[in-house]
């Protein structure tokens, strides 16, 4: 992986190369619902962040920024919801990656409103 140097786009990167890996082994397990959905959200945090970088306006930049934080908290739901059924399996430190994302995107957002 090719670091950028921008933390948040790095680390959301990281994280939806390490959903990936998850969800295949949701997918053996034949947890296809949860697969798709988390593999869904959890790859997207990293392409709103990205997109954020090219956004037209203030305005725009959060919005996308915030995009990221709400595909953020329905990963979090997912990985808990694995975390507590049975037959699930589970990765705590997706979960712990996931809320120390949570943590950076906030900063970001709101550090860039009061500006």
């Amino acid at each position: 992986m090719k670091e950028t140097g921008n933390i948040i786009i790095d680390l959301s990167f990281k994280f939806a190369l390490d959903i990936i890996a998850f969800c295949e082994t949701l997918e053996i397990g034949r947890k296809f619902v949860i697969a798709n959905q988390l593999l869904r959200s959890g790859t997207s945090i990293g392409a709103n962040v990205r997109e954020a970088q090219n956004c037209e306006s203030k305005a725009d930049f959060i919005h996308k920024v915030k995009i990221a934080a709400k595909e953020a908290e329905e990963v979090e739901y997912w990985l808990e919801l694995c975390k507590y059924s049975e037959n699930y399996p589970f990765n705590e430190k997706l979960l712990e990656d996931i809320k120390t994302l949570q943590k950076i995107i906030n900063k970001i957002i709101n550090t860039s409103k009061s500006r």
